[in-house]
């Protein structure tokens, strides 16, 4: 028996080794972990259980049969994340680059089934070059069948993909259908045909970075949701994270022990909002100021800036936020805009995780660059996202919820469950200006009447009082207790059920 256990340790420290010293000395010195280096700092100590250590590829072509190393290039298993079951599978670059094989994907799918038929969180950490060469459409094959998974997954467990390294050609479509995407800034990249192959097609001269950095990817293209420094910083904001998601579509959401009072009140709130109606201010300001302890985690912060997601909680339990930010943009909903808060709503909507939404909104941003890019649609986006959902909804006007923006943004007539306004919002079709400059345009050559007349439309709609005459509003709130009234709403609605007529699927105009 000693000389079996003694073979087991021995088989153990080779794989734990992966492509060996040397490798792993080369990938310390890009200011990157090792596969499992990364497991250890993600997930609780000693929790991580690996699955299929000792699997080594089949392929014989082009010299492969002579180099087996164990795990082929992926270190999968299960650990917990304080306390809570979490399945991973992180790419190991050390071994054949953390190229993709039949058998490297069928680890992964193995992970990605349990994930689901266990309805439990799935991380993937991604450092690899794409596909095996070598083993051609094989490796192909075993890409489709880990995009399925993804798919199936979809809506039912939450799915984190952390870039770190290299992520090209077929890795990047297994990414791109989670539900959240995050890079390491200078050490990780994206794209589906790297440098060489654009230089090749098109004759443009790009770097790596240019073409799929964390840079491009959190600003231009809005494929990754935040980028982090190094590693570690990575690894433990998706700890954070984690701690906000439920389990799975089913499961009740987390909620932590709340030594914040929900009841608490903060005047500072009652001078937010700067007497000039152009002038603006920080929506993160009322973010924080109504959120447990001031914790939120911000999803795409440096892409669409108009507009702020993420999540936080309130009595201890996870709310998903989402604010027009009048410091960029004025607030206004743009196409980017629109993509980025429907996206995350209709994540919360998944997961069953409340929804509560801060309105500063001027209208949607006019222009010839907007309308030929598709605003329409784009906008339709977060309407439908909105519309669609049936979790509990809460909004707070602040300021200004112009013409379709208004009703876009969580409104009542949208199946908003507590619409709440402060007193100084202005509830109407447009601005002051705008509006008697279309209702009076015969007067316009006489500044003292449109002065009159501007004055009388200010007071008409320029507050809150005619939505809540109609019912859209439920009730003008002080600001300063804004978290109090939130706070009451969600624990008024933590009952709430409600179905859309059965469907295959919703058509969402893509």
């Amino acid at each position: 028996m000693k000389e079996v256990l003694a073979e087991l340790e021995r088989r153990r420290a080779i794989a734990r080794v992966g492509g060996g010293e040397k490798r792993i000395e080369a990938q310390h010195g890009r200011g990157k972990l090792t596969a499992r280096e990364r497991i250890e700092v993600l997930l609780d100590e000693g929790s991580f259980e690996e699955f299929d250590m000792f699997k080594v590829h089949r392929c014989t072509d082009f010299g492969m049969g002579d180099s087996h190393i164990p795990g082929d290039g992926v270190v999968t298993g299960w650990g917990t994340i304080n306390g809570r079951t979490v399945y991973v599978f992180s790419k190991d670059f050390t071994v054949f680059g953390g190229s993709l094989s039949e058998t490297h994907a069928q680890k992964i799918m193995k992970i990605q089934d349990m994930a689901l038929q266990n309805r439990a969180p799935i991380i993937g950490l991604f450092d690899a070059g794409g596909a095996r060469i070598q083993e051609g459409v094989a490796a192909l094959g075993g890409y489709g069948e880990v995009f399925q998974r993804n798919v199936l997954a979809s809506g039912v467990i939450p799915q984190i993909s952390v870039i770190m390294g290299p992520c090209a050609g077929g890795d990047v479509y297994s990414p791109a259908m989670t539900d959240f995407i995050f890079m390491v800034r200078d050490t990780s990249y994206m794209f589906v045909t790297g440098p060489d192959v654009v230089k090749t097609v098109t004759n443009e001269t790009v770097t790596a970075e240019q073409l799929g950095g964390a840079s491009v990817h959190t600003t231009k293209s809005s494929i990754a949701d935040g980028a982090f420094d190094n590693d570690v910083d990575a690894l433990q904001q998706m700890r954070r994270l984690v701690d906000f998601l439920p389990m799975n579509n089913t499961a009740d959401l987390p909620e932590l022990a709340c030594y914040d009072d929900p009841a608490r009140v903060d005047m500072s709130l009652d001078t937010l909002i700067p007497d000039n109606p152009n002038k603006p201010y920080d929506m993160k300001e009322l973010i924080l100021k109504t959120v447990d302890e001031g914790d939120f985690f911000e999803i795409s912060p440096s892409h669409a800036g108009n507009i702020i997601t993420g999540f936080g909680r309130v009595e201890g339990r996870t709310v998903g936020i989402i604010a027009n930010q009048p410091m960029v943009l004025a607030g206004v909903l743009d196409s980017d805009a629109s993509r980025k808060a429907a996206r995350f709503v209709r994540f919360c909507d998944c997961f069953n995780i409340p929804l509560v939404t801060f309105v500063d909104v001027p209208g949607f941003l006019p222009g010839t660059a907007q309308e030929y890019g598709g605003l329409i649609k784009h906008g339709a986006k977060l309407l439908f996202a909105y519309a669609e959902a049936t979790v509990p909804k809460i909004t707070v006007i602040t300021r200004k919820a112009y013409g379709g923006a208004y009703d876009v943004m969580s409104s009542k007539h949208i199946r908003g469950d507590i619409n709440y306004a402060w007193p100084s919002a202005e509830i109407a079709v447009m601005g002051a200006k705008g509006a008697v400059e279309i209702l009076y345009r015969a007067e316009l050559a006489d500044k003292d009447k449109i002065a009159k007349r501007t004055k009388d439309y200010e007071d008409r709609f320029a507050n809150p009082f005619v939505a809540a005459e109609r019912g859209y509003i439920d009730e003008v709130i002080l600001p300063h207790s804004t978290r109090r009234r939130v706070s009451r709403a969600l624990a008024l609605l933590r009952g709430k059920q409600l179905q859309n007529p059965w469907k295959k699927h919703d058509n969402i105009p893509l």
